[in-house]
C-alpha cells in the first residue's frame, strides 16, 4: 500500500516485510528519507538492503506493512549494476538521453557537475568504472530529483575514487536539497557523507547517527 506523506518527509516505510521464495528478506522496517538528508542504508551482502530499496522503488511487492511517498516525488535513481553490450555503438550522449529529451546543453551541465563534462561523446565502452558511476549519477540528476536512491554507488571504484564520490554526493544534496538514499556494506567509508545510518540484517540492527551507530555492538 502507498499512501501520501506529509512535505518534510519524502519517502518510507512503516513495518515493512518482504518474502520472496518463501523466505523473509525484510522483516518489519521502518525506515524514512526526509528533504536534505543523506541516510546509509548499510548490511552485510544478502541483508535485504537491495530488496528494501526495491520495495521502496514499488518495484518488488510488500508482504506486510506501508510504503508511503510524498506527493509528486521525484526520484533519481543509480542501480548496483547495470550490464551494457560491449559490442552495442552507444556515446555518454546517446546513453544520456534514453528516457529523457533533456538538450545537449542538460546532457553537458549534468556531466560538469559529476566532474566528467568532457565525455559526452565517447563510446561508453570506453569509460572506466569511476567515470560509470559518474555517469549514472549524471542521469539520475537529470530527472531533477527530490530524492536520489544510490545503490552501491562507488561500486568498481577505487578507495581514493569512492572517497572522491562521496564528497561529491554531499555537494549534490547541498546543492540540490534533495534527499539521499544511499546502500552500502562498508560503514567505515560512507560515516563521513552520512547524516543518518540504518544497519539492515534482514530487520534493523540499529539506527542512529554514524559516530553512535559505528560504537553499537550490532
Amino acid at each position: 500500500m502507498t499512501e501520501n506523506s506529509g512535505d518534510h518527509k519524502l519517502l518510507g516505510t512503516t513495518g515493512i516485510s518482504v518474502e520472496l521464495g518463501g523466505q523473509t528478506i525484510v522483516d518489519c522496517v521502518d525506515v524514512s528519507v526526509v528533504r536534505g538528508e543523506i541516510v546509509i542504508l548499510i548490511g552485510p551482502n544478502g541483508s535485504g538492503k537491495t530488496t528494501l530499496v526495491r520495495a521502496l522503488l514499488g518495484l518488488v511487492k510488500a508482504s506486510a506493512g506501508k510504503v508511503f511517498r510524498s506527493t509528486g516525488l521525484v526520484i533519481g535513481y543509480v542501480p548496483q549494476h547495470l550490464q551494457i553490450d560491449a559490442t552495442l555503438p552507444m556515446t555518454v550522449g546517446c546513453f544520456l538521453r534514453l528516457g529523457t529529451k533533456a538538450p545537449d546543453r542538460d546532457l553537458e551541465a549534468a556531466l560538469c557537475e559529476v566532474g566528467v563534462g568532457a565525455v559526452l561523446g565517447s563510446p561508453i565502452q570506453t569509460l572506466s568504472g569511476g567515470q560509470m558511476r559518474r555517469i549514472l549519477l549524471a542521469r539520475a540528476l537529470l530527472r531533477k530529483p527530490d530524492l536520489l536512491v544510490l545503490d552501491e554507488p562507488t561500486a568498481g571504484v577505487d578507495v581514493s575514487g569512492q572517497a572522491a564520490l562521496y564528497e561529491l554526493i554531499k555537494l549534490i544534496r547541498d546543492r540540490h536539497r534533495c534527499g539521499v538514499l544511499l546502500v552500502s556494506h562498508n560503514l567505515h567509508l560512507v560515516m563521513a557523507a552520512a547524516d543518518r545510518v540504518v544497519c539492515l540484517n534482514h530487520h534493523i540492527c540499529c539506527e542512529g547517527q554514524p559516530s553512535s551507530v559505528s560504537r553499537n555492538p550490532a
